[in-house]
């Protein structure tokens, strides 16, 4: 079968084949493989007749699609939607992160009447332990006419979660699996002492040095991506995965001080063109500093820390090939279409937001899986670095074997869910909609919705309780301050005890700001702030919410006078790279605080029908768009 020109791999064929019979479809195969190919035949059917919404677990993803698909198909045609960004939200295509997707079939938007198909990239997201329940929720309400199509590397359950969604939707879902990549992977590892070679020969010489009891010196070598990559430097270009910012750009700089590349001026004429109409003072950031730095020698890195533009330029440079090596960070591996010679892990441990661990079979298999480009190479490589001071032979042993890790339930109740749940169903329908989740599934299969599912009964009851007891329920029926919440995906507690009450009549446009700030703020322990604002307005605000029985308890409100460093400068219409002064948060985490921001004034806006109230939101949107006004924002 021809498409665009392209013979179609057999899975392809099969997908397509299923779509054309108006069926969902759960597609498996490696990355790198052309799983997007099938969604673009969807967009090609219905672009001119239905609506077609591609959903991305990152906003980042978001973006790529954004400008992928505007080239592709013309901008006119092309919506996004990513809470603090819209753009042309009517047209026939929509890309938007799963969430907004999730927020409009839960509360049943008449804008989804229009949908033929969702496309899901990467699936296999519902792992996720503190969002996988969107993707969940996000299948569970569509509506019966839209059909799904599921794109995922390596699924090792595809058929049963497949049937997971035939049985809870009613038509026919089929599985597409693929397991051969076009570009073979040869997967190895490296450790200073031992060079590259199997995990197998790692462990034996292991063993070999304890019973000797032989002790290494300096196993944690700051150095030793510097000689990986010596060894490897006839298979650039390179992305070599680091779970950390910071180190992102050190790896980068000690690279290019080892002298083992000479530079291009050719990179130093495009970076100079990229940014010749950026503002001045992007010059003066200590990242973009660093990154002119390196970008002559072929070496670069890219993370969720730096300034969109200097992203896209870094982006730009890696797919022209003028960049050899690039220290990224875990984000590039999803769903971002540019593939390298070779990938190579610093370290097979992450800090997960709580703690340090292994990464699992499909977080390495997702990263390795960008080695080797379709059509130029004839195998992609993946090199791993041992660390021999914690080295668990039979774990890194079943990590990277085989991609074996299989989707699994992380279904959990919100208080936007229960609220909506209570709005839009009878009792009888939210008894089944609680047993269409894919952990009752997993346990009772085709009996689900026969079995009386006590946990998750208990837990909806639990947060019904509680809800009553806070005054959002009454009667059995939603209070005017349930009604506003089911319009709030985030803090939907907080956000009605002080927005759905008389408790903001009493804040200044000011104090509003910074209390939805502080609510989007995610802190780090490494988080410092310089010249704070102390006012008597942020004691008084303070002093407000310590009153408050409920939002005493919110801790997320304790960051509110260190905040002021941030938000004050803002609600003075200051510039961004004045308010990233005040501050050690990368210039992107600055950004990534505003656009939360902005997304929860939305959803506030949209959610309230006080016209005092929504202007005061819109000055406090027009105060932080001022503030970004100089920052390419997609």
């Amino acid at each position: 079968m021809q498409y665009k020109g392209l013979t179609l791999d057999k899975f392809q064929v099969d997908a397509i084949t299923s779509i054309e019979n108006n069926h969902s479809v759960v597609v498996s195969s490696p990355t790198g493989s052309g799983k997007t190919l099938i969604a673009d035949h969807i967009i090609n059917k219905y672009i001119n007749k239905k609506t077609v919404i591609y959903t991305a677990p990152i906003k980042a993803l978001s973006n790529q699609k954004y400008k992928e698909f505007s080239t592709e198909y013309g901008k006119e045609k092309i919506g996004l939607v990513t809470g603090d960004i819209t753009i042309n939200p009517s047209a026939p295509i929509v890309i938007m992160t799963t969430e907004i997707y999730r927020n409009m079939a839960i509360s049943k938007d008449p804008k989804l009447n229009k949908v033929a198909y969702v496309v899901f990239d990467e699936i296999h997201f519902i792992n996720d332990v503190q969002r996988g329940y969107v993707w969940e929720e996000s299948i569970i309400f569509s509506g019966k006419q839209i059909r799904f199509l599921c794109l995922s590397a390596t699924i090792p359950n595809a058929k049963e979660f497949s049937d997971w969604i035939s049985a809870i939707k009613g038509h026919t879902v089929d599985t597409v699996i693929n397991d051969n990549r076009p570009v073979p992977l040869y997967r190895k590892f490296f450790n200073p002492d031992y060079g590259i070679t199997t995990l197998e020969d790692i462990r034996k010489k292991h063993e070999r040095e304890k019973s000797y009891f032989i002790q290494r010196k300096n196993q944690a070598n700051p150095k030793t991506h510097i000689e990986l990559i010596s060894l490897i430097k006839d298979q650039l270009p390179c992305f070599f995965f680091t779970f950390s910012r910071r180190r992102c750009q050190e790896n980068a700089l000690e690279l290019v001080k080892s002298n083992m590349f000479k530079a291009n001026n050719d990179i130093n004429k495009y970076v100079r063109q990229k940014l010749y109409n950026a503002p001045p003072e992007i010059n003066k950031l200590k990242s973009v500093k660093d990154l002119r730095q390196v970008l002559p020698y072929g070496v670069g890195f890219h993370h969720a820390g730096l300034l969109p533009i200097i992203k896209e330029l870094v982006e730009e440079l890696f797919s022209k090939g003028l960049i050899k090596v690039l220290y990224t960070t875990e984000t590039f591996a999803v769903g971002i279409n540019m593939p390298a010679k070779s990938v190579c892990f610093d370290s097979m441990k992450k800090f997960d937001g709580i703690n340090f661990r292994y990464l699992n079979s499909k977080e390495y298999f997702q990263i390795a899986g960008r080695a080797g480009r379709r059509g130029i190479d004839k195998v992609g490589f993946a090199y791993a670095v041992i660390d021999m001071d914690d080295f668990n032979y039979s774990t890194l042993k079943n990590i990277t074997e085989n991609d074996t890790d299989p989707i699994k339930s992380q279904f959990r109740l919100s208080v936007n869910t229960v609220l909506n749940l209570i709005k839009l169903h009878n009792t009888e329908e939210i008894k089944q909609i609680l047993c269409k989740n894919f952990n009752t599934y997993q346990k009772y299969g085709k009996k689900y919705n026969t079995v009386k599912t006590t946990e998750i009964y208990r837990n909806y009851n639990n947060l019904y309780k509680k809800l009553e007891s806070l005054g959002y329920i009454k009667n059995s029926k939603l209070t005017e301050k349930g009604n506003f919440s089911t319009k709030i995906y985030y803090d939907e507690i907080a956000i009605g005890e002080i927005f759905a009450t008389k408790f903001y009549k009493t804040l200044t446009e000011y104090d509003i700001l910074l209390i939805i700030a502080a609510l989007a703020y995610e802190n780090k322990p490494k988080d410092e702030f310089f010249n704070m604002i102390k006012q008597k307005s942020v004691k008084t605000l303070t002093s407000k919410i310590k009153s408050d029985p409920y939002l005493k308890t919110v801790k997320q409100f304790s960051f509110i006078e260190p905040l002021t460093a941030v938000i004050y400068p803002c609600y003075k219409r200051s510039t961004i790279f004045e308010i990233i002064d005040n501050t050690n948060l990368l210039e992107g985490d600055v950004i990534c605080l505003f656009r939360q921001t902005l997304d929860i004034i939305g959803q506030i806006i949209n959610a309230t029908d006080d016209l005092v109230l929504k202007k005061t939101l819109k000055n406090c949107e027009n105060k932080i768009d001022s503030s970004m006004e100089d920052i390419d924002i997609i």
